[in-house]
């Protein structure tokens, strides 16, 4: 062992009191856990831990000793005889390697109880730490495969949190201080994101995604065959969000090698899992090439480390993490980097969306420190709709569609989208805005609607309090109907509203959909997310009258669009240019560096040039910053003098 971690340990030792009687410190992926025999000795001495905390600059947790925790089945009758029955409790798991107690609860507030008392009355009866997680209205094969999967492999993943955190936890050696940043995939374009952040001693990989229009080829992956990006000395993947164009491509890393942690959110894990997994389905139905199998997707699960808004983390021994809001669907985040001492802060937007929506509050824009930003610019040269005016818009196509005797088919993006318009369309039946058809969920999008429910406490405040104080939950709501895949029945059916995957008509039941229901014109198609360069809906959206579309059986359907196309910007999930320009004048404090990703070579270069404008950075705060639009493969060194 290390002098650095000796030292860590020395501390540890010293500072707790020797009634506690340690008898072990593991270090356990970016925790350092102190196993004791006597853990309700420190159950008033929390700010001697505050104390070593503040010294080593590590978090710490305090575990109970196996041979000290109480058998399970007499933990079981613990748990039940503290948590009121009204908290419905589904299910326990018991992890022996890392002493925690997974309790699962339709109600997990009434299991945490105020203040947290029952969480800690149960830890110190029982010495088992508890783990405390939603039961979903909406019962999810993901939530329960993942968490499943999780507690059947404990040992495995004990074994690679130990690994992790002798990484982490490691002596910094070089004295050289600089910072790398080396675009990977999604510069000048949008799709296939990848950022490599190098320091002397670390190695960071933020987002690793496929391109959404590409089906084969060197542009649908990320530059990952490059000198620096080595898999066996990669600390970290960091994901801000489950978007295949951000996370399809992380479990090919396992494939060839990579060993080490993914952090990203909570609903972040559950549901890149669930897009791994359907990517795989499609590739395999399609006849395509897989980049990896469910084995590294299971792998990955198991090296994932979930955190929350605001935790910070170290992830290597010169890098610490912290996620915070990005507004762009449900768990997305933006990663702070605080690298070295003081050396640089590094912001990565990821996708963000800085206007409040029904489903997720607006993204964060005040920082503890800000030297470079890289920011997503995929609308930066356009204005969207506002709000107020997309949802009329919206209401009036639907009800001018529904007096004609047509259907309304909506292609929804899998997550995100489709629950924004699921709160939209609920409301406005509820306020008798819409007549009371039938509305058909369908596709991939309901079991991340499913997963949606199992995580209300990161939805905006209005759906979230709906759903946790007034027990009102939208997604349960009687307007919805759920169905399995494309049904030739609703097709030429009654008047109905359809929202169903892909949200850019690349796959998915809303293609079996569209092919049927666009030859009549009483029909509508809207159009609510980005239609990407090359996809089907981008030249539906584009005014194509005549559509070629090759089947699964590999004949050539031409298809007439006869049916009214409407695109509503006003629901994406990005921020347009006003957002962005709103975004960089609210940015606290004022980066000396932005870099900017994510959006087609024509869209960053109009909004390079509209910051660059001097009236604009002065306007800004941004007068002496430097601003980059760097190309694949590019690579711009950061450092106190950049």
């Amino acid at each position: 062992m290390s002098n650095f971690r000796l030292g860590i340990i020395s501390s540890i030792y010293n500072g707790i009191p020797k009634e506690a009687q340690i008898t072990r410190i593991e270090f356990e992926g970016p925790e350092i856990a102190v196993y004791v025999k006597n853990p309700s000795v420190l159950s008033d001495k929390m700010d001697l831990i505050k104390k070593i905390v503040k010294e080593i600059k590590k978090r710490i947790v305090i575990k109970a000793d196996n041979s000290v925790r109480k058998d399970k089945k007499e933990t079981i009758e613990i748990i039940k005889n503290f948590v009121p029955a009204e908290a419905q409790i589904s299910d326990i798991k018991f992890d022996d390697e890392l002493g925690e107690v997974l309790i699962k609860a339709k109600k997990p507030g009434l299991v945490i109880g105020k203040r947290g008392l029952i969480q800690q009355k149960i830890f110190m009866d029982t010495y088992w730490r508890p783990v405390i997680i939603r039961e979903p209205p909406i019962k999810s094969r993901t939530v329960e495969g993942v968490l499943t999967h999780i507690y059947n492999e404990t040992e495995y993943r004990a074994k690679m949190l130990k690994t992790f955190g002798e990484r982490i936890h490691r002596e910094i050696l070089f004295k050289d201080r600089y910072v790398r940043v080396t675009a990977l995939g999604a510069f000048q374009e949008v799709g296939r994101s990848a950022v490599l952040v190098e320091t002397p001693e670390s190695r960071v990989l933020m987002d690793v995604g496929v391109n959404p229009s590409v089906n084969f080829g060197e542009r649908m992956f990320p530059k990952l065959d490059i000198d620096q990006l080595r898999l066996e000395d990669l600390d970290a993947v960091v994901l801000t969000h489950a978007h295949l164009d951000h996370s399809g491509m992380i479990p090919f890393l396992f494939k060839y090698g990579y060993d080490g942690p993914v952090y990203t959110t909570q609903p972040t894990r559950d549901i890149m899992a669930l897009m791994q997994l359907d990517l795989l389905d499609v590739a395999d139905k399609e006849g395509r090439p897989l980049p990896y199998s469910a084995k590294e997707v299971r792998k990955e699960l198991l090296h994932t480390i979930t955190l929350d808004y605001e935790e910070v983390t170290d992830i290597a021994p010169d890098i610490r993490l912290t996620f915070y809001n990005a507004g762009h669907i449900i768990g997305s985040a933006m990663a702070h980097l605080h690298i070295g001492d003081g050396v640089h802060n590094l912001v990565y937007t990821g996708d963000f969306k800085y206007a409040r929506t029904r489903l997720l509050d607006r993204a964060v824009s005040e920082f503890p420190r800000v030297d470079t930003l890289i920011m997503e610019t995929t609308y930066g040269a356009q204005l969207q709709t506002n709000r107020d005016e997309s949802e009329k818009q919206l209401i009036d196509v639907i009800n001018k569609t529904l007096n004609r005797g047509g259907k309304v088919l909506i292609p929804v993006l899998a997550v995100g989208r489709g629950q924004e318009i699921m709160l939209v369309i609920n409301d406005a039946m509820k306020r008798k805005l819409i007549p009371e058809v039938p509305v058909y969920v369908t596709g991939l999008f309901d079991e991340v609607t499913a997963i949606h429910t199992a995580y209300p406490e990161w939805l905006g405040k209005e759906v979230r309090d709906s759903i946790l104080f007034r027990d009102e939950n939208p997604f349960t709501s009687e307007f919805f109907k759920r169905i399995e895949g494309y049904r030739e029945d609703i097709a030429e059916g009654e008047p109905s509203i359809i929202l169903a995957t892909s949200g850019m008509l690349n796959g998915g039941p809303a293609v079996e959909f569209f092919k049927q229901l666009a030859p009549d014109p009483k029909n509508s198609l809207i159009f609510v997310s980005y239609q990407a360069e090359g996809t089907l809906g981008r030249k539906v959206r584009d005014g194509a009258r005549e559509i070629q579309i090759i089947g699964r059986d590999g004949r050539v359907d031409n298809i007439k669009v006869n049916l009214e196309t409407t695109p509503i910007d006003g629901f994406s999930g990005h921020s347009d240019r006003r957002q962005l320009l709103k975004f960089l004048e609210d940015l606290t404090p004022k980066p000396r560096n932005i870099i900017l990703n994510h959006g087609e070579a024509s869209a960053i270069r109009e909004f390079k040039k509209n910051i660059e404008n001097f009236r604009e950075r002065e306007r800004l705060g941004l007068r002496s910053a430097n601003i980059y639009s760097p190309a694949i493969l590019d690579s711009i060194r950061l450092d106190k003098t950049s």
